[in-house]
């Protein structure tokens, strides 16, 4: 390619990086309008990034993971439009994945789990910030081996949270996993992404 032409493919491909720098740079503070519900809620979940451990206990009581060791790794991605965790128990091989997400006025989250489903679910924070639940919304794949159906993300402080799952077992039989979580790199509780 003629350097010319590759200097002009060049700045072309930097227009899109240009304008989006130029449109953050240019925006005011009196020009921003206050965060949503939903956005507050996001920004609320993404201080969570970073990578957590704590104890995993069930009920009723699982006796193949009832008191097990949990890692979590939690990051924005996506410029920021998207928030990833991923959960691993010891002694499983799974690692389920759940993306989190603002859809207009909503906060959503798509739980891909090992049962083969994608449920999703909608986010709600509580009015003094410390808890953000979510409720079932609909399902995507099977159901013959039950499906994620309910979540509790509870703020403790930067360094601790709790997180409640409710996996709804075939016939409606409801199973909650506890985890009392840790931050395994204090201090890094907030992203620039």
């Amino acid at each position: 390619m003629k350097p010319l032409n590759f200097a002009l493919v060049l700045g072309l491909m930097s227009v899109p990086s240009l304008a989006f720098a130029q449109a953050e740079a240019h925006s005011h503070p009196a020009d921003q309008v206050a965060p949503s519900a939903s956005q507050k809620a996001f920004d609320q979940l993404k201080t969570l990034e970073g990578s957590w451990v704590g104890q995993l206990t069930t009920s009723p009581q699982e006796p193949t993971v009832n008191g097990k060791f949990a890692q979590f790794s939690l990051r924005v991605t996506s410029r920021g439009n998207a928030f990833e965790h991923e959960m691993s128990v010891s002694g499983l091989p799974d690692h389920p994945l759940t993306m989190f997400y603002r859809d207009e006025d909503r906060l959503l989250l798509t739980h891909y789990c090992d049962a083969g489903n994608r449920p999703r679910m909608v986010g709600k924070v509580s009015p003094d910030g410390k808890t953000l639940e979510f409720d079932f919304l609909d399902l995507s794949g099977g159901n013959e081996r039950g499906h994620m159906h309910h979540a509790v993300f509870t703020f403790i402080d930067e360094n601790h949270h709790l997180e409640d799952w409710t996996y709804m077992m075939p016939g409606d039989h409801p199973m909650r996993a506890h985890f009392d979580l840790q931050r395994t790199n204090a201090g890094t509780g907030t992203s620039s992404h």
